[in-house]
């Protein structure tokens, strides 16, 4: 397979974040409409991270924060967001930049995206990838046994699939 000297696959990750980016914002402005409301997974210990040092512990490589009825403070800029959320009753102010998102998903209308991390290596594709539909607490509780590597399968209509899956190897 030939070089990327274009860097196709961080361009289409940029493009995505803007997506997640300008979602964020129109619910800056008009707040939440309809059934919408987000799932924001992300690395804890990315670089411009800024959480409490107590969820950084409970949750050491990724975290998962849902935007839905208790937010407050939402500011998105260019390169990250800033949201308050309670956690154990308390007011926590997050700090994430949109490089630190491993996936984003809309439940309300089953839309959602999956980034990988800056210099990650291509992983061989193991056939669809479905973002969770449960909550974070629940996620790491009822998930099933990874399976072993499969053929590639096509998408059922409004899945979330890694573009891997269709790269010729």
């Amino acid at each position: 397979m030939a070089k990327d000297f274009i860097g196709y696959q961080a361009l289409t990750d940029a493009a995505l974040r803007g997506v997640v980016r300008d979602a964020l914002r129109r619910i800056e402005k008009s707040g939440l409409i309809g059934a919408h409301h987000f799932y924001l997974t992300f690395r804890t210990h990315a670089d411009g991270v800024d959480i409490p040092d107590f969820l950084k512990e409970q949750y050491p490589e990724e975290m998962t924060i849902i935007i839905q009825h208790q937010y407050w403070a939402l500011k998105v800029k260019d390169d990250y967001f800033e949201v308050t959320l309670t956690f154990k009753k308390l007011p926590a102010p997050l700090h994430i930049p949109f490089n630190a998102l491993t996936a984003f998903f809309d439940p309300g209308v089953q839309f959602g995206l999956q980034f990988r991390a800056e210099g990650e290596v291509a992983k061989p594709a193991t056939g669809p990838v479905m973002v969770p539909n449960n909550p974070p607490e629940k996620a790491e509780e009822d998930a099933p046994e990874p399976e072993a590597a499969k053929p590639v399968e096509k998408p059922a209509p409004g899945e979330v699939v890694s573009l891997d899956s269709f790269r010729k190897k």
